[in-house]
């Protein structure tokens, strides 16, 4: 389902295509307009109301930027750089 509706929203403009069966996509929009994650089924039933826009849904959550927070561990800073090799002939 991930697949068909990728294409019909790029390829055919489906105002109604909403990505089922992608990792971020029900929890990024669940978190965004109501504050906690969904799962396929939730997104299904939350955007009923939306329905021949449901496509167009997620994709001004998509250009808004809105995500649920990254909890994953930050790169350390670099502390050196690698030092110029010169070569001698």
């Amino acid at each position: 389902m991930w697949t068909s509706a990728e294409v019909r929203q790029r390829a055919h403009g489906d105002p109604d295509a909403v990505s089922f069966g992608d990792y971020h996509v029900a929890k990024d929009i669940g978190w965004a307009l109501t504050g906690t994650p969904f799962d396929d089924a939730e997104l299904e039933e939350f955007l009923e109301p939306w329905r021949p826009h449901r496509g167009r849904v997620q994709a001004l959550v998509g250009l808004a930027g809105l995500h649920r927070p990254r909890r994953g561990a930050r790169m350390a800073p670099r502390t050196h750089f690698p030092a110029t090799v010169t070569r001698r002939t």
